[in-house]
């Protein structure tokens, strides 16, 4: 008689079940702000952070999903003026002087503190990545480990290729960006993405372009810059298979004012980080193991940082998705929560490193 097959074990499923907060609340950092913060999964749980991206994203309900709700206590905030975060920048009167990536460490101290945990699993991607590496260099001995989803460090260099290289893959789609932004006040952005008549301003000028726009007292202006925002980023992951074509422009008016106010913001300053600052001092996070998941087709933000981070920080492990971008692919998804899985039951306690 014929065998009967074996049957195939099915993959586990990509995501755990929701889950929902059993804490939260609204933290004073100082300066007038207040970050929304909650916490869900075991209270006894291994301690893990959510980083979320943008800058000025938000945190995502799905986030939660990542983390066996049984093993870890999930943390996730909303870092200032973006999310349930007050006050909101997509109020044209919140004055955004105060929100810089040193700003945001601090916050995160305070958020570990008022919590009282005393070292933490890190986890965030893009943006997330860049504020997670500050934070890590600032303070490793409150980083337990740490699992990134498309690796970021805001250098200059990475600005510039988001906003001004990637143009010579979308070139029309890039005129358009640039036009967004009226004659006068141009400035120093580059005529094309082969201009390099403007060197030093990142992204040929156009983020420090954009942030004026967004400042603008005319709700008109500041409707039409984040819309053309948006229009661009949504180009440059419009050949990704995964989600959503326009994940930028179909987000809620207010959240996607404050994303792009904030991004602006940011990126025009070079985040306030010293150029190739976060790589070279990798070294400060010897000690903590780490896992960093990038995709192969990733046009926001190219493997290559990935790669030179991989190399500079010899505890981490560089896992390479080659059916992912920036937007990711259940393929990588699975491949962060086998890394969050694998470090659950890893020691989190006893005394700072």
């Amino acid at each position: 008689m014929p065998e009967h097959p074996t049957p195939s074990t099915p993959p586990p499923p990509v995501l755990y079940p929701p889950v929902e907060p059993y804490e939260q609340g609204l933290l004073d950092v100082g300066d007038g702000n207040h970050i929304h913060w909650e916490v869900c999964g075991n209270p006894h749980g291994k301690p893990a952070l959510v980083v979320h991206g943008g800058p000025g994203s938000g945190r995502g309900p799905r986030s939660r999903r990542f983390f066996d709700p049984e093993r870890y206590r999930v943390v996730l905030f909303d870092q200032r003026n973006c999310g349930r975060s007050t006050p909101h920048a997509s109020d044209p009167a919140t004055d955004l002087r105060h929100n810089t990536t040193d700003r945001l460490i601090g916050d995160m101290e305070r958020l570990r503190t008022h919590l009282g945990i005393d070292r933490w699993l890190l986890f965030g991607g893009s943006w997330g990545s860049t504020l997670i590496l500050a934070y890590a260099e600032t303070h490793p001995e409150r980083v337990s480990e740490i699992v990134i989803s498309s690796v970021t460090t805001t250098r200059r260099s990475e600005i510039d290729w988001l906003y001004l290289g990637a143009g010579r893959l979308f070139p029309e789609q890039w005129e358009r960006f640039r036009a967004g932004v009226p004659e006068p006040a141009r400035g120093a952005v580059a005529s094309s993405p082969y201009d390099t008549s403007a060197p030093g301003a990142p992204g040929g000028g156009l983020p420090a372009a954009y942030a004026r726009l967004t400042e603008s007292p005319d709700p008109a202006v500041r409707e039409r810059a984040t819309a053309d925002w948006c229009a661009w980023e949504d180009a440059v992951l419009s050949q990704e298979p995964d989600g959503s074509p326009t994940p930028f422009s179909e987000r809620p008016p207010a959240d996607r004012l404050a994303l792009v106010r904030i991004c602006a913001h940011y990126f025009s300053h070079g985040a306030w980080l010293e150029e190739g600052a976060l790589l070279r001092d990798a070294r400060r996070l010897a000690g903590i193991p780490g896992v960093l998941i990038h995709g192969r087709f990733d046009l926001g933000g190219p493997l290559g940082t990935a790669w030179e981070l991989a190399r500079a920080w010899p505890e981490a492990r560089l896992v390479v998705v080659e059916d992912a971008g920036h937007k990711g692919s259940d393929t990588q998804r699975r491949e962060v929560r086998a890394a969050l899985d694998a470090f659950a039951d890893r020691p989190h306690g006893g005394p700072a490193r």
